[in-house]
Formats: structure tokens, C-alpha cells, sequence
């Protein structure tokens, strides 16, 4: 069946990916939230009440890291779990759960279901859906034991054979997915990474973990099929990794100028470098931090807002307007300024639908933004702007980093920063989708008239 009938059967069934991925969330979330709200979920054996429980299957299924109680000191092993499962679904997507559990079961994916998946991992050809998913799902549990491995070495010698593997596997988990969820809470309520600042046996596996849950899985099945022949990889990947590696090295020189004589003063040089590559790599989406947010300099602070707002590369573990979509606006504006009529890079030429559409995320992105921050400083009046603006972007973009007022939000601006999360995780790939797939065309055009701009 070809790919064009394909849609228009799925259509036809009223089923679409934006729906189901909608659908699959919420789903999913509602389902953690009544798991949350059991007992045996909290250290104290009470239940948590349900806005707290299910703000945190909210983040955690978003893949966001914002929390209302911190992870460790409130929650139970139980708990923990519950919280772990919801991070990994969230960030396999609910498509790609439903089908590794019905790979698992021997059951054959219908057309429907591949044409499903295939609009959910973004792929060209519906023939390579299974074969994707199979890579996707032993990809990401080998990277992530792998990752486990590792951290084990130092945690283990730390915590003990048992906690040590658990914390190792919860982190490398949290840190693939691009989470920010942490279990340090033992050392100090909320204090994500920082008593691993100077530590490079944990820094340095996690910014791998982060990298390889960004970089997207289309990128990973360029990797996968053509190695290292990258003149052979897609637009897309050229242009995802080259954007990864641009901006994880320009950050790391920012951010090791801001911070330099500021956070970084206490370490050496080799430390300096290590943090500052970490703090380039973890705001554009993972949500840990090694250093106090709040002691950032100005330049910090907002060079962690411009990242997050970028976030990672397309259909991968990374929230944010995406690096293509940010590096598609700017191109343009590039070959317009050069006076250039068609937009090229790496010997292809950008259609101008691609521009439509990144210009669309990046405004919904910035309206979001713009109306949560209003709202949410008119009802905050005693929180600095700064604070507020700094939250709204985190939860927008899923960033999961904070300047610690999560938890001193009232219930209204909890519940505007918790629909920002799903809008931040489902929002814009499903908002360009549902209006996509329903196109009417006319044969009637109106006249085009001109207006002025700039």
C-alpha cells in the first residue's frame, strides 16, 4: 500500500499520531498519579496528595525534572520505580512502548500501527518502522546499562553494592532521557549534582548519556546504517550534529568566561573545563545542575535560557524549539540578507514549508512563554520576574532547571507550569501535525497585496 493510501486510511479510522501521542500521555500520566497516590509510595507511608503526585507523573513523563518534593527524602523505593518507569516511557514515546510490549509478545505490527510509528520517529520509508523501533528499544537499554556500568564503578565504592547499582541505573535512566530527576536528595533536599561538581567519574558519563538521548533517532540510524560516512548521512543529521557540536563548544567557552572567577573559582583548570562543558550540555534539555543556580551570574543565567529554548535535536529524548528548527530560521535569515533567493546548505536546498514550519514552533514556543509569565507574575507578585521568567522557560521547553520556587508556586501557577510541560513535550511537533493532516485546498486564491515589514 503506498504511503499516501496509508494516510488516508488512518485518517479515515480517526486515528493520527498527535492524537495518540496526546492520548498516550495522558494516559500514561493518569496511571502515575494513581500509582503516586498509594501509600506504600511515600518514605512516610501516607498518601501524597493528588496534585503533588500527579505534578510529579507530569514531570516525570515529560521528561521535565521540575518537583514539587524532592525525589529522595519523599518518596519511597516504590515511588522511586513508579517515577523511573513513567521517565522511560516519556522519553520512548507511548508509540514506541505499545509496540516494544507488543514485539514482546510475539504480536505482528498491523499497517496502521507502522504508519504510526513512522510518523512518530519521523522515518522516510514505512518498510523500516519495525526494524527502527528494534534498534530504538535495544539502543536505548543498552546505552542506558551502559551508562549504568560505569557510574557504578564510583557510586557502588560509595553507597554499597545494592543502593550503589540502584542509584547508578536511576541516574543513567534519568540522564539518557534527558530527565533531570536525581536521587541526592540523601546529601541535601534538592540539590541535584552539585556534591558531583568536581567529580569526572559522574560528569563526564552523564554528558555522554545526555548527548547520545539529544541527538535524535533518525541521527542514530544514519550512525547505525552509514558509520562514520557522513557525507552519505541526511540534511537532517548533518545538520542536527553539527548543531550539537556547535553549541556544546561555544557554551563550554561561555559559560567557562561567565563563570570563571564566579562558580568556577574554587576548581583548577582541568575542573573548570569538565564544569563548564557540563553546563553547556545539561541546560539545553537534561535539567541537572552542578552548581547553585541562583549563584549564575547574569550572562549565565541567560545563556541557560537561550539554550533551553533551543533544547536538543529532533525526535529524540530532548525537549526545547529543537536545534533544526532554530538553525532553519537563522539560515534563512542568513540567505535573505545576502539577497540570496533560495536558502542551501550542505549542497541541498531548504523547502520553504521546512521555514513555515520552524517559524510556527518558535512562535507558539514564544506565546507560551510570553502569556504563562504574564499570568503566572500577576498571581506571584512577591517572586523576582527573573525567577518566574526563569521557570516558565524550563517548563516550556522541559529544561527541568529552576531557581527553587517549583515548590513555593500556588496551585494555579503549578497547574499552568504543569500543562507547559505536556505543551513543552507533545505541543508543537502535535500542533503542526493535526493542522497538517487537515489541509483543505481551493482552487480559488485571494489577491496578494503587499505590506511593509521591518
Amino acid at each position: 500500500m503506498k504511503q499516501k493510501t496509508l494516510k488516508e486510511f488512518v485518517n479515515r479510522k480517526g486515528i493520527s499520531y498527535p492524537k495518540i501521542a496526546v492520548f498516550g500521555f495522558v494516559l500514561v500520566i493518569i496511571a502515575g498519579t494513581f500509582l503516586l497516590m498509594l501509600p506504600v509510595s511515600s518514605r512516610s507511608h501516607t498518601s501524597a496528595g493528588f496534585f503533588d503526585a500527579f505534578f510529579t507523573a507530569t514531570s516525570a513523563t515529560c521528561i521535565t525534572g521540575l518537583v514539587v518534593c524532592d525525589t529522595y527524602t519523599h518518596w519511597s523505593l516504590f515511588g522511586q520505580t513508579v517515577i523511573l518507569l513513567l521517565i522511560q516511557t516519556g522519553g520512548l514515546g507511548f508509540m514506541t512502548v505499545v509496540a516494544m510490549f507488543s514485539l514482546i509478545a510475539g504480536k505482528r505490527i498491523g499497517l496502521r500501527e507502522r504508519g504510526l510509528l513512522q510518523e512518530s520517529i519521523n522515518l522516510p520509508k514505512l518498510g523500516d518502522t519495525v526494524k527502527t523501533i528494534k534498534t530504538i528499544i535495544c539502543g536505548t537499554f543498552i546505552i542506558e546499562a551502559a551508562g549504568a556500568l560505569v557510574l557504578s564503578f564510583r557510586l557502588v565504592p560509595e553507597l554499597g553494592a545494592a543502593e550503589g547499582i540502584y542509584n547508578s541505573v536511576f541516574l543513567s535512566v534519568s540522564a539518557f532521557c534527558n530527565s533531570g530527576f536525581d536521587l541526592n536528595g540523601r546529601y541535601a533536599e534538592y540539590s541535584s549534582l552539585t556534591v558531583y561538581r568536581n567529580d569526572f567519574a559522574v560528569l563526564i558519563p552523564l554528558m555522554l548519556l545526555i548527548i547520545s538521548g539529544s541527538i535524535g533517532f533518525p541521527v542514530w540510524n544514519d550512525i547505525k546504517e552509514k558509520k562514520l560516512k557522513l557525507r552519505r548521512y541526511t540534511l537532517n543529521s548533518k545538520l542536527a550534529l553539527t548543531m550539537t557540536a556547535v553549541l556544546t563548544l561555544a557554551g563550554a567557552v561561555l559559560f567557562f568566561i561567565f563563570e570563571q572567577h564566579n562558580t568556577l573559582s574554587s576548581m583548577n583548570i582541568q575542573e573548570k573545563i569538565i564544569s563548564s562543558f557540563f553546563l553547556s550540555v545539561s541546560p539545553r534539555t537534561a535539567g541537572f545542575n552542578t552548581v547553585e543556580l541562583t549563584e549564575l551570574s547574569p550572562s549565565s543565567k541567560l545563556l541557560h535560557l537561550i539554550y533551553m529554548f533551543i533544547g536538543g535535536n529532533p525526535v529524540s529524548m530532548a525537549g526545547g524549539a529543537k536545534t533544526t528548527t532554530v538553525a532553519v530560521v537563522f539560515l534563512y535569515a542568513w540567505s535573505s540578507l545576502r539577497n540570496h533567493k533560495d536558502c542551501n546548505i550542505f549542497g541541498r536546498r531548504l523547502e520553504d514549508e521546512t521555514l513555515k514550519k520552524a517559524v510556527t514552533i518558535i512562535s507558539i514556543n514564544v506565546f507560551l512563554i510570553a502569556f504563562s509569565t504574564i499570568i503566572i507574575s500577576s498571581v506571584e507578585k512577591t517572586l523576582p520576574m527573573n525567577d518566574i521568567v526563569f521557570e516558565v522557560f524550563s517548563a516550556v521547553t522541559t529544561g527541568g532547571m529552576t531557581m527553587g520556587i517549583t515548590r513555593d508556586l500556588s496551585v494555579l501557577s503549578k497547574t499552568i507550569v504543569l500543562l507547559l510541560m505536556f505543551c513543552g513535550r507533545v505541543g508543537s511537533i502535535s500542533f503542526i501535525l493535526l493542522f497538517a493532516e487537515n489541509k483543505k485546498y481551493s482552487a480559488v486564491k485571494n489577491p496578494t497585496e503587499k505590506i511593509s515589514i521591518g
